[in-house]
């Protein structure tokens, strides 16, 4: 059913350009873990929101091999958007620089070499667009430096993508209903793998997944239920999570209620507790600190990052 319903998903959404279809079909030809791209239904996305929301000036975390970055250029057309890259593999960055100079994007786009964290220290200004789609063990300490940092616009939106598995052989038919088996080329129909292929939500959510992927996918599982839980608690930010692909969270500055005249969120009043700290009338900034009169760190502590950040 799944896999039926993706299908009519695709028929009935714009497809993406010739150039991408390009791109999608040589890094499935070319990397076995081609699965960690995003799918032509998900890259027709992106396009779709980068248009709609106007951006002006994206990042991506996590390049790959430059389909998506592809994605955001055709996406912003009309806005001339700067779009930055950070990707530290070698062979990604090499895939990448190839889409890059073959379809003349660079410029507009900039691809920065070395591990993502140390990158975005060095970043100044704000993003309309911040696109998360690298090692799973580094989301927290990623989306945490650029709040921190301010680096997402006031109206700007995180996207966090938690990976998807498609088919390797049809670039206008992604199966979400489908898991890639590393010791073949072949892909078989199972349950619908969901965030972390069904391991961030509970490790026991897909019997199918290969035994030569679970220990890897178990472990994106838990950064994720770790970063996810993080975040959904972080006071300066609105997060929704989308059940699409697998898995995509959708991040967002807190809208000021200071002029709401009902209760606010979770039922506190004009004095309450936020998390762990308490707030009268102060304002939580972006670096998690209570600013104004008698306020607390929110969370008591905002600081604590998750060990072992890595890239892939």
């Amino acid at each position: 059913m799944a896999a039926e319903v993706t299908d009519y998903c695709s028929k009935h959404t714009n497809g993406i350009p010739s150039s991408m279809q390009d791109v999608w079909q040589w890094t499935v030809k070319s990397f076995k873990d081609a699965d960690k791209m995003s799918s032509p239904l998900q890259g027709a996305w992106m396009i779709f929101l980068a248009e709609d929301r106007q951006a002006k000036r994206i990042l991506e975390i996590g390049s790959y091999s430059g389909y998506s970055a592809l994605a955001w250029y055709e996406g912003t057309k009309r806005t001339k958007a700067d779009i930055i890259l950070l990707e530290l593999s070698p062979e990604m960055i090499a895939a990448t620089r190839r889409t890059l100079d073959t379809y003349n994007l660079n410029d507009r786009v900039t691809l920065i070499e070395g591990p993502a964290q140390e990158s975005i220290a060095t970043l100044t200004g704000t993003f309309d667009i911040v696109f998360v789609d690298a090692n799973k063990d580094g989301y927290l300490g990623y989306v945490k430096a650029i709040l921190d940092q301010n680096l997402l616009a006031p109206n700007g939106v995180i996207v966090c993508d938690n990976g998807e598995p498609q088919t390797r052989t049809n670039p206008h038919i992604t199966l979400t209903a489908l898991i890639l088996h590393i010791s073949s080329l072949h892909i078989t129909l199972t349950t619908p793998p969901v965030f972390a292929r069904g391991m961030t939500i509970s490790t026991s959510a897909n019997p199918d997944l290969d035994n030569s992927v679970r220990p890897y996918w178990t472990e994106c599982g838990k950064a994720l239920q770790k970063f996810n839980d993080y975040v959904v608690n972080d006071p300066r930010v609105d997060v929704t999570m989308l059940p699409v692909f697998d898995g995509v969270s959708m991040i967002k500055w807190k809208v000021d209620d200071s002029n709401r005249t009902d209760e606010s969120v979770d039922g506190l009043g004009e004095k309450g507790s936020a998390a762990n700290g308490d707030f009268s009338s102060g304002v939580v900034r972006a670096d998690g600190v209570m600013s104004g009169h008698g306020g607390n760190t929110a969370n008591g502590n905002l600081d604590a990052v998750a060990n072992g950040i890595a890239d892939e």
